[in-house]
């Protein structure tokens, strides 16, 4: 029986990366590049380096956030990797409005406002597309510490659902990824907050996380980067309204 196997290629495809400084983003970014996409990325940072054209904004100023949906729409992506997000931790006592606001504002309203750009250039351009967001094992279930951050990454899930249904007339996925502990710079972040809300040493919560895994160990950018990979190509072109799992095993759904 011959098989009828679609290829691991993106040559012809505009890929666009948000989030594109941190690990996730730039191991995505080099990923699409490689498979031969003409990739565009965006973060918050003055500059890149990496193989694809960048331009930044700040997504959390309006004026910002308006100049990144024209900039989408002159593009016209075929593939989005909504990837920009920012964390924070405070309980339910201390997590204050402000940090509500930071965290909303970036990992719900910019997220959206990005998804819908692309999905408004892909609608106008007639062709199918694929948008890939990028969730949270976070999103999946609460944590004490870190309120906030979980209620915008299980938004991220349900809009990735709606999205999906709604866009699918135009051809158009919309699917997400749930990484898990993923050994990014970010993690000396994180790993400081919760050396001072869990009173731990330096190092000591990376190294409980990363030990606690079913697999045994963090997983990689490029892990992540890889299911991206999949989700833009044509591998998964009966594939709408999922989130996949990047975590070795931390979330049974």
């Amino acid at each position: 029986m011959a098989l009828n196997a679609a290829p691991v290629d993106l040559t012809g495809k505009v890929c666009l990366v948000t989030g594109a400084c941190g690990g996730i983003g730039a191991a995505a970014v080099a990923h699409f590049a490689a498979l031969g996409a003409t990739v565009y990325a965006t973060d918050v940072a003055d500059s890149f380096d990496g193989p694809a054209t960048y331009k930044p904004f700040d997504l959390l100023s309006d004026d910002g956030l308006a100049a990144a949906q024209e900039w989408i729409k002159s593009i016209a992506p075929d593939v989005l990797f909504n990837n920009a997000a920012i964390f924070d931790m405070g309980d339910v006592l201390t997590a204050d409005l402000a940090q509500y606001d930071r965290l909303f504002g970036v990992n719900v309203r910019a997220f959206y406002a990005v998804m819908q750009a692309t999905a408004q250039a892909m609608v106008a351009a007639g062709k199918p597309g694929s948008i890939i967001n990028l969730a949270s094992q976070a999103g999946h279930r609460g944590e004490a510490l870190v309120a906030h951050y979980c209620a915008t990454k299980a938004a991220v899930i349900s809009y990735t659902q709606s999205a999906a249904l709604a866009l699918a007339p135009h051809k158009i996925r919309v699917n997400a990824i749930s990484p898990g502990v993923i050994d990014t710079p970010m993690w000396k972040h994180v790993d400081s907050l919760f050396a001072k809300f869990e009173g731990k040493e330096p190092g000591q919560k990376k190294r409980e996380v990363g030990e606690a895994v079913p697999l045994g160990y963090m997983g990689s950018p490029d892990d992540v980067a890889r299911v991206a990979v999949f989700l833009a190509c044509d591998q998964s072109s009966y594939m709408t309204a999922q989130t996949i799992g990047v975590d070795g095993g931390n979330v049974l759904r």
